[in-house]
């Protein structure tokens, strides 16, 4: 007799205490700013507007996370742990979802377990899940929309509800922040291409086959297009009844303004930074340095030195694996990495910062934990862990100042701040 087939068990208990760890990991100092800091100096006064409905402010983006920046100031209060509290529950949940994602991408529990230390400590989920910015709310909508998609692929019986909810998360997305626009098109872009390799002869009313049986193309349309576009058009309607400067035009026109301020030829930026310097890890921003009531504090965005290198390589073998091997949840990482970056490379916005590198290094992260996976599964374990103990190690060293911890002096920056760019 053959043996039984493995069935892995589902490590969704870790899951969840890795993204509580997370969340508590970012509670300290998270209020020491007592004043809007960075680009929270624009989200603030958009949601205080929202909340009264007064003047539609920062019209250039989409209203969902200010929307919720301005439910966390209902809730707690217009202080600081009302603009940041919201924010650091979006980045514990992003964390959650993005190892569903990859659990249902590849039944691996060190995989899925690797990939949640690694995003925990790759230093850009943590900044901005503690600050009022719109990043976090479109990389936790992006996460769970991904979890459903990958859950819809491996359990089909759950399909269909599972591409509803991946619909709504796209919708609410794009509707926190354009980036990830061209991202949320891509479950139904996959969606189509599996089916029609599947080789049914009523492709558009066929319910057999990849990636999702019992699901027809047109159904999959509505979930993945249908809704997504509703849901999105669905979030700007507080925008139609301000008091002041209200949408009265329409949402065409509207999108049409919305356009034409992102792609504005802005002055030159001292913290601008141009694609190659984000794969690269070269250029960092600094988020916050100054005596704040009297204790000199600081936030470095940049990359975890150890993680962002090494993803490199890991996420040239997933290419090579994905196509080769057919590996699909490698095939898959990098196609999202390749999609969010590419964007950026061709995108007629003439002024970048290494902020918009947030997604794409989450998949460069999914890429490495893979790697790390395929030598743990090869007998190579200890090789398999050091990226991922180096990881929480270098987290640990540059936690002061990627928290806003008290620091000791004035130029205590040159501790963490290893080459000139990143001063």
């Amino acid at each position: 007799m053959s043996r039984a087939p493995e069935q892995p068990q589902d490590p969704i208990r870790w899951c969840a205490a890795l993204a509580f760890a997370f969340w508590f990991a970012c509670l300290p100092y998270l209020a020491s700013v007592p004043y809007a800091y960075f680009d929270e100096v624009h989200y603030l006064p958009a949601a205080r507007e929202l909340l009264a409905m007064g003047s539609f402010t920062n019209r250039e983006h989409p209203l969902v996370g200010k929307e919720l920046i301005a439910l966390g100031m209902a809730m707690f209060g217009d202080n600081p742990w009302g603009w940041r509290l919201l924010p650091s529950l979006f980045g514990t949940l992003a964390l959650f979802a993005a190892m569903r994602a990859l659990w249902f991408g590849t039944q691996s529990r060190f995989a899925t377990l690797s990939y949640g230390i690694l995003v925990a400590t790759g230093f850009h989920l943590f900044i901005h899940a503690r600050i009022a910015m719109l990043d976090i709310f479109y990389l936790a909508f992006l996460s769970v929309a991904a979890w459903h998609f990958a859950a819809a692929i491996r359990q089909p019986e759950q399909g269909r509800w599972r591409l509803a909810v991946t619909g709504v998360a796209l919708g609410l997305a794009m509707g926190a922040k354009w980036n990830a626009l061209i991202v949320a098109a891509l479950p139904g872009i996959v969606f189509f291409f599996a089916r029609a390799s599947a080789g049914r002869r009523r492709l558009f009313l066929s319910r057999r086959g990849a990636p999702v049986p019992g699901i027809t193309l047109v159904e999959a349309a509505l979930w993945l297009g249908v809704v997504p576009l509703l849901v999105y058009a669905a979030s700007f309607l507080p925008a139609f009844f301000f008091r002041q400067n209200p949408i009265t035009e329409g949402l065409i026109f509207h999108h049409e303004f919305m356009l034409s301020q992102q792609e504005n030829v802005l002055k030159p930026h001292p913290y601008q930074s141009t694609w190659e310097q984000w794969v690269l890890n070269a250029r960092a921003i600094w988020y916050l340095y100054e005596p704040v009531e009297g204790v000199q504090r600081g936030i470095m965005l940049i990359g975890n030195p150890l993680t962002m290198l090494l993803g490199l390589p890991a996420l040239a073998w997933c290419a090579w694996h994905g196509i080769a091997r057919r590996h699909w949840a490698a095939l898959g990482t990098t196609l999202i990495y390749a999609v969010s970056l590419g964007f950026w490379i061709f995108a007629n916005k003439p002024v970048q910062f290494y902020y918009h590198y947030a997604l794409p290094s989450m998949a460069l992260l999914a890429a490495l934990a893979l790697a790390c996976d395929a030598l743990w599964h090869n007998g190579w374990r200890k090789t398999a862990l050091a990226p991922i103990v180096g990881s929480v190690l270098i987290f640990a060293w540059f936690y002061p100042i990627i928290s806003a911890a008290p620091l000791a002096r004035p130029d205590s920056f040159a501790v963490w701040a290893w080459f000139e760019s990143w001063r």
